[in-house]
């Protein structure tokens, strides 16, 4: 029999990555910074003070565009561009949004649409999506005055590239998603609590970690169930914490989650997430939307890396999945794709190896409680995926454009079983790793 051994892969990869760190510190991205902070806004954050959002309109045309926020309070608030695509950012921080349902889904003027919702807690922000090259003529908030709510103001007008990215210049200090990653995960069960105080807690910081990554949240919704209503992001994040429960309960892994809540974790630091736990594996649930050649898609399914796609609706999926950090209005510098080529080919190909061994455990236990897609086991580029030395999987747990299993998926009974079946698939990989010494049975 065959016998894969594992290698000593952790301090190798620390080695590689910071290689491709210094290859890749030269590179610039195209940022245009444009702060702008009330002088008359009083001293704490909105969500201190309670300050939402309650309204919001557009007005203009090509020539000047301009967005008003009605504001139960004054605030504070930072402005700046991105580039490729071109978008407008502003930063509120703890600003609660209670705008109407389709606020942002229509634009005006040099505003196609815009995104708002919280990129960490106690940090909000509104993303405008631009046709063109914009300068930020006035960015100013207004005090209430009689019967007219406090306003905040952003006015835009065309500019040219060039001289867009001649502004560009590093960001001022800003909201950073980052640090609200840190936070979310100091709770009970994460690596983040404190140290253990009793044997209990001493035994459960020896276990495995396995990393929970529900997808998507706060800004970036992910897929929307037809007519709204429900969205990606609260689906699979009730789902990941009915796991968690499951698994702790089980007490064979300790389990550390990238999102507790409705925020926005960066695809980068669900990854860092799970390298700096040392996990043994990590998995990221979804639930997404797309339409099928023959009709409209259905069944769960289960996706590892890989440089190429299985087939085309798994690239289309993985180019949509890729877009959460632009979707948030994050400005991340990249790797080149040589230095991750370089990766993948000297640091994963044992990782990869226990990735597709989870994947088909996976399958195996799914299958007898949800429906399952045609073809179940699939690969293409997720950005998520791309732990070096962390065995990674992406569970599609179906379709929301399919009304039958929105349904299901909504289902509690129906999460209950599929959590089980996760669970025990989870579990089983773990004793394999644990039992083999790092090796991959055949």
């Amino acid at each position: 029999m065959r016998r894969v051994v594992m290698l000593p892969l952790r301090h190798f990869a620390a080695r590689v990555l910071l290689a491709c760190a210094v290859l890749s510190a030269g590179a610039a991205s195209a940022v245009a910074q444009h702060a702008a902070v009330a002088a008359t806004a009083p001293a704490g954050s909105a969500k201190d003070r309670g300050v939402a959002a309650v309204d919001v309109r557009l007005a203009g045309d090509l020539v000047r565009t301009r967005l008003v926020l009605d504001l139960t309070a004054s605030v504070e608030m930072r402005v700046f561009t991105l580039a490729d695509p071109y978008r407008v950012v502003v930063d509120v921080a703890g600003l609660d949004f209670k705008l109407p349902a389709d606020a942002g889904q229509h634009g005006r003027g040099l505003i196609t649409a815009f995104r708002y919702g919280q990129v960490g807690p106690g940090k909000a922000r509104l993303v405008l999506e631009v046709r063109e090259p914009v300068s930020i003529d006035k960015s100013f908030v207004l005090e209430a005055i009689d019967d007219q709510p406090a306003r905040l103001v952003i006015d835009l007008v065309p500019t040219d590239r060039a001289s867009f990215l001649r502004s560009a210049e590093a960001p001022s200090p800003q909201v950073d998603p980052a640090p609200a990653i840190r936070g979310a995960m100091a709770e009970p069960g994460t690596a983040a609590e404190a140290k253990p105080s009793d044997a209990g807690s001493a035994a459960r910081s020896r276990l495995p970690v396995v990393v929970i990554d529900p997808g998507h949240g706060g800004i970036d919704t992910g897929a929307n169930a037809p007519g709204g209503g429900v969205s990606e992001k609260t689906v699979v994040l009730e789902v990941a914490l009915m796991l968690r429960e499951r698994l702790e309960k089980g007490g064979r892994v300790k389990v550390v989650m990238t999102r507790t809540e409705d925020t926005f974790v960066p695809l980068g630091e669900r990854v860092r997430i799970a390298r700096r736990n040392e996990a043994a594996l990590f998995l990221s649930i979804h639930a997404d939307s797309i339409r099928a050649r023959d009709g409209i898609a259905s069944g769960a399914s289960v996706y590892t890396l890989s440089e190429k796609a299985s087939d085309a609706e798994a690239e289309r999926l993985a180019e949509s999945e890729n877009k959460a950090d632009l979707i948030a209005g994050v400005n991340l510098q990249e790797e080149p794709n040589d230095v991750a080529d370089i990766l993948i080919d000297l640091v994963q190909r044992e990782t990869k190896s226990f990735s597709a061994h989870f994947a088909h455990t996976l399958v195996g236990e799914i299958s007898p409680a949800a429906r399952m897609h045609r073809t179940p086991l699939k690969s293409a580029g997720f950005k998520v995926l791309k732990a070096p030395d962390v065995p990674s999987v992406l569970l599609e747990l179906g379709f929301m454009s399919n009304r039958q299993e929105l349904r299901q998926i909504t289902s509690p009974v129906w999460r209950k079983k599929v959590t089980e079946a996760i669970a025990d698939a989870i579990e089983r990989f773990v004793a394999m790793r644990t039992a083999g010494g790092g090796r991959i049975p055949n």
